[in-house]
């Protein structure tokens, strides 16, 4: 066998071993905040500075939201990984994941 049919069988062998975790990095993410009239959910944790400053600009601009402690909510934890989370704030707007405490983008996903 020469050596490109080598790499092209590997490279089909890497797709169907690998199938699920290619499917999962190409699938929107669930929308959980479907679930709640709110819309909006705020994945935090006490101590996280920006997760105050997300919900102060929340509390400022009048926003309902729904938020999780990461870090004492099963539920809370459980969708934040279902989200492929690594840091907070993590936001859902609608459907839309926001990382990371950003004024202007929480203006654009809320059109304020």
């Amino acid at each position: 066998m020469s050596f490109r049919n080598t790499c092209i069988v590997l490279f089909i062998a890497l797709i169907v071993f690998k199938w699920d975790v290619i499917r999962e990095e190409f699938s929107p993410p669930p929308d959980f905040s479907a679930q709640h009239p709110e819309g909006v959910i705020l994945y935090s944790a006490a101590w996280c500075g920006y997760c105050n400053k997300t919900r102060a600009f929340f509390k400022e601009n009048n926003i309902a939201f729904v938020e999780y402690d990461i870090e004492k909510s099963t539920e809370g934890r459980s969708q934040y990984e279902q989200l492929r989370g690594s840091g907070i704030p993590l936001i859902m707007i609608r459907g839309q994941v926001l990382r990371g405490y950003d004024p202007n983008a929480l203006k654009d996903a809320l059109q304020l």
